[in-house]
């Protein structure tokens, strides 16, 4: 039986099996909470091989309670574009979705079906609690950081919002709640900008100019004596505390599960550990033996020992799905070039993305392998581990089949259905796989085609020329074997062509042609 037929059985079963067990999973309708951890690579966790010197174990616990994925993955390589196919099912390519600048106007076009839209359908309260990164206002909207930001979070399906609204190296450095800035003094307003002189208002507060003695530096402005990207002025009442943030979001998510512990919810917890700058609390200073970096990986355990804490006090822990998992790769890996975490990483290395090539910013697996453990007790037998294929856009099919949401075919049209496969029922997941970073590379059964990159923004670890690896024999990616399987990378690169023109991947997937392939 070819690949692309026992994927169909597979599915077909999927299906039988989910209609079992609809009627009973919609009627419970289990909480789901989702925590999100920012650049995590696949090997920063002890389930996935972590090193000794970097306690996880409440992580670890997750792994062992309920199913750790080896082949999960982010559906890019950056933080908006995941963020944005995760919670569209929409591939951030068809947007020219891109890590947003401070001043980013809101990436989800207003007609789209979302991921907390689905679960509002099917009658959650639903809460986003750190960061966002997906933008504000119309396009070409300017934002006005002292104003009303929206359209936002709320608009787009989230009952709740308690945000870092970019990144946590990024300005404004301030909280969002709802529509507005935390704190913020009117007679102290926020500016943000792309110059000094832009910002350099009088009558707000003013940031020293990181470039005014150094014009090579990466970063713009010195805020709370950390580098962050963008200009900025005004906002001192509202500035957050860089080592009390890990706490702030906790207590704002445990709180939104306290108040809606009667009722069914969804709760998007996206941490900002362990991204740059990394500024571990005092109590998790030293906590690792990997410096800062290893300290905030330790923080952000924490923090998912305090959430699954509140989950098991309030007697919810049978009916509640968790998901842990990142937005991409890491950047503290073998291939790195940046050169900006080096000085930070402390007294040992380790590569974080384990056996796999690259991490963030690179289109090797290391980019989009991330850690993907769920537990639902009861549902999900604890203790496994699966190689089935799963990527983080599939999220909006997978729940709305679970919750017996219709989608329509032009919603989240990337998005498959892989409930099974989540469940621990299916082995395989999906054969076909978008991964992106400047653009798609896609995976079909054992073979991976990458086009070759080129303009502007190319770097020095970036293919050159169209390749074509076999992960199954070669899952380093250290082998281009385009030359002795031309019409296997003819036939990916064609699939491929059809989806950037426009085809969805979930109408794309069940087309009998794929059994064309020269495999």
């Amino acid at each position: 039986m070819s690949s692309f037929w026992r994927q169909l059985v597979l599915q077909g079963a999927c299906l039988l099996l989910s209609g079992s067990l609809h009627g009973a999973q919609a009627r419970e309708q289990p909480n789901v909470v989702i925590i999100y951890g920012d650049d995590v690579g696949h090997a920063d966790i002890g389930a996935n091989g972590g090193p000794a010197g970097l306690p996880t174990p409440n992580i670890d616990r997750l792994a062992e309670e309920g199913i750790n994925f080896t082949d999960g993955h982010s559906s890019a390589a950056t933080c908006t574009p995941s963020r944005f196919s995760m919670l569209t099912g929409v591939h951030a390519f068809r947007h020219n979705v891109n890590v947003l600048p401070p001043n980013g106007n809101l990436t989800v076009p207003a007609h789209y079906i979302t991921l907390p839209q689905i679960f509002k359908k099917a009658g959650y309260a639903t809460g986003i609690v750190g960061k966002w990164h997906l933008g504000f206002g119309e396009r070409e909207q300017r934002i006005d950081w002292n104003g009303e930001l929206k359209p936002g979070p709320l608009e787009v399906g989230f009952d709740y919002a308690f945000l870092l609204p970019n990144t946590n190296d990024r300005v404004p450095c301030v909280y969002v709640e709802g529509h507005r800035v935390v704190n913020l003094d009117p007679e102290d307003p926020i500016h943000v900008g792309n110059t000094y002189a832009s910002v350099n208002i009088p009558g707000s507060t003013a940031y020293p100019d990181a470039r005014a003695n150094d014009p090579n530096v990466f970063y713009q402005s010195i805020v709370n004596g950390l580098g962050r990207i963008g200009y900025t002025s005004g906002g001192k009442s509202a500035l957050w505390d860089d080592y009390t943030m890990a706490e702030e979001f906790v207590a704002r998510a445990t709180d939104f599960i306290e108040t809606h512990r009667e009722q069914p919810f969804f709760l998007y917890f996206s941490s900002q550990d362990i991204h740059y700058p990394f500024t571990p609390n005092e109590r998790h200073v030293k906590q690792s033996d990997y410096g800062k970096r290893g300290d905030v990986m330790v923080q952000l355990d924490w923090s998912v020992g305090k959430i699954l804490g509140v989950i098991e006090r309030l007697g919810l822990k049978e009916n509640t799905i968790v998901i842990f998992t990142s937005d991409n790769g890491p950047v503290n890996h073998k291939d790195q070039q940046s050169g900006n975490v080096g000085e930070h990483v402390g007294r040992r290395t380790y590569d974080a993305s384990g056996p796999w090539r690259g991490g963030k910013f690179q289109i090797y697996e290391g980019g989009t392998r991330v850690p993907l453990i769920i537990r639902w007790p009861g549902k999900i037998s604890p203790g496994q581990s699966s190689a089935a294929t799963i990527s983080q856009i599939d999220f909006p099919a997978s729940f709305a089949d679970l919750l017996g949401i219709e989608l329509k075919a032009a919603e989240a049209r990337d998005s498959r259905n892989v409930l099974g496969a989540l469940l621990g029922q299916d082995p395989e997941g999906t054969e076909l796989l978008i991964e992106e970073c400047r653009g798609p590379a896609i995976r079909l059964g054992p073979w991976k085609y990458i086009p070759a990159y080129s303009g502007k923004w190319v770097q020095a670890h970036d293919p050159k020329v169209d390749t074509l690896y076999n992960l199954q024999e070669d899952p380093g990616e250290q082998s281009n074997v385009i030359a002795d399987y031309p019409e296997v990378a003819a036939s990916l690169k064609h699939l491929l062509d059809r989806i950037k023109a426009g085809e969805g991947v979930r109408e794309l997937e069940v087309q009998a042609e794929l059994t064309q392939l020269q495999f």
